[in-house]
């Protein structure tokens, strides 16, 4: 009896383990050693065959209502606000994919399970009401796939997540800025947050403090080694990276 009580504490005390590891976020899919474009379906598909527990894009609304996946403001030179879906076709990546609409992108995404899809919603340029769209379309076609347990909303815009939680009391829903302490992102209902490493070294027991109040905890854009094992020894659950290889690697260690 001792021994089967022993043996079900260590599995326990192993899954627990396996649980609180840090994850990994490949930041803007998994394309800086794949030599893909990043944010392309290239990249997703790079971060999904790697295992990463997720692929973060980026998300913006075009002069016609079309949500696209970018970084920047402009698709290499074309200013994505002031144009139309059309419009931006005249431009490829250098491997051909055209500028993903974001229902192109998810549905990419969605033909697997394994990796999430972190989704950021860029603040609009033009005006707070063009963002709050963004944030309404960004949730229609997340419902219309039926892709809520798969996708992970994340923005600068505190208006914004307030927003997406106005809208949907479930959906995950994380703060980028910076800005925010644990207890006025708890107030929030939203899911967590993801703050840059700046903050967090700043102020490593920022991240207990969130901890404690049951939020999640993510930071941005870890590429050096020693950040990386910073954030996993102060049990950070995600590390976004452009390293998701070397991450990895650190990880299985």
């Amino acid at each position: 009896m001792k021994k089967q009580l022993l043996l079900v504490a260590l599995t326990m005390v192993f899954h627990v383990g396996l649980f609180a590891q840090t994850s990994i976020i490949a930041h803007r899919g998994a394309w800086k050693n794949t030599k893909v474009p990043q944010n392309s379906i290239a990249s997703l598909d790079a971060a999904i065959s790697q295992g990463a527990w997720g692929s973060e894009f980026d998300v913006h609304l075009t002069k016609d209502d079309v949500l696209v996946v970018n970084h920047d403001h402009d698709f290499h030179g074309l200013e994505i606000e002031e144009l139309t879906y059309q419009e931006l076709l005249a431009k490829k990546h250098d491997n051909g994919e055209s500028i993903p609409t974001v229902e192109e992108y998810l549905k990419a995404g969605l033909k697997q399970k394994g990796t999430k899809l972190i989704y950021e919603l860029k603040t609009s340029k033009v005006s707070k009401e063009r963002t709050m769209k963004t944030v309404e379309l960004s949730l229609a076609i997340v419902k219309k796939l039926k892709a809520e347990k798969m996708v992970e909303f994340i923005a600068f815009d505190w208006d914004a997540c307030l927003k997406f939680r106005e809208l949907d009391k479930k959906i995950k829903v994380h703060y980028l800025n910076g800005d925010k302490s644990p207890a006025e992102v708890k107030s929030a209902n939203l899911t967590g947050v993801d703050y840059h490493l700046s903050i967090f070294k700043k102020n490593p027991k920022l991240i207990q403090e969130f901890k404690d109040l049951k939020l999640k905890t993510n930071v941005w854009t870890v590429n050096k080694e020693e950040d990386m094992k910073f954030f996993i020894d102060q049990k950070i659950d995600f590390i976004t990276t452009d390293e998701p290889e070397l991450l990895k690697t650190i990880l299985n260690k």
